[in-house]
């Protein structure tokens, strides 16, 4: 029994990884392609098309995977320990940098998920990201930092609708960021001065002051 289960170990071990390699290339095979196939996917991920249909049954259930592992990135991300701030200016801009690489990485999926697995499953990752803007944002109005007579959900929404545009306009090759200019967009759409937001958001992403 003892022998079993030490074997069982590196086997699973095995698995794991080759499930992560598969995941992997799809998210790069999909971003170069949307219409990649499975084939395409297990060249890249240098398995045969069987050990991909192994760990997922079909394109809906690969992209299924992409979805739960950006689930975990994105909660991941808004764990992350950040220091505390009464600031609500300051405490949306560390919320856009944090969420921004997330985004990044899986933006593939705003384009391929809604048609491969609805919209509904899109929103359901994505609540955890819009409750915590929904939060910030309603601490800030309340400083008379954000925008007023807007209630925090719809501004939220229209937050959350300007990072997915900017996402778009990444997949088509318009727009590339490493956040820092989305942070400050984000911040002056949500009524923050020009100046002041570029402020809140270098300090943020260069605490040390070193020059860009």
């Amino acid at each position: 029994m003892i022998h079993a289960h030490l074997t069982a170990a590196p086997e699973r071990s095995r698995t794991l990884l080759t499930r992560a390699r598969i995941l992997e290339a799809a998210r790069q095979e999909l971003d170069r392609d949307p219409d990649s196939s499975l084939g395409d996917i297990a060249e890249a991920a240098g398995v045969v098309r069987r050990t991909v249909y192994g760990h997922f049954n079909g394109r809906a259930a690969l992209m299924e995977g992409l979805v739960e592992e950006a689930t975990w990135a994105l909660r991941k991300a808004l764990a992350a320990p950040r220091p505390a701030t009464a600031d609500a200016v300051t405490e949306l801009a560390s919320f856009v940098l944090a969420v921004w690489p997330v985004a990044d990485r899986y933006r593939i999926l705003l384009r391929l998920a809604p048609q491969d697995l609805g919209a509904d499953r899109l929103a359901e990752v994505l609540a955890p990201a819009r409750d915590m803007a929904e939060a910030i944002i309603g601490q800030g109005q309340g400083q008379g930092a954000f925008l007023t007579g807007i209630p925090p959900a719809v501004l939220a929404r229209a937050l959350e609708g300007h990072l997915l545009g900017l996402l778009d306009c990444v997949n088509s090759g318009a727009w590339s960021d490493d956040g820092t200019d989305t942070a400050t967009t984000a911040l002056i759409a949500m009524g923050v001065a020009k100046d002041s937001a570029a402020a809140h958001v270098h300090g943020l992403a260069r605490p040390d002051g070193d020059a860009a």
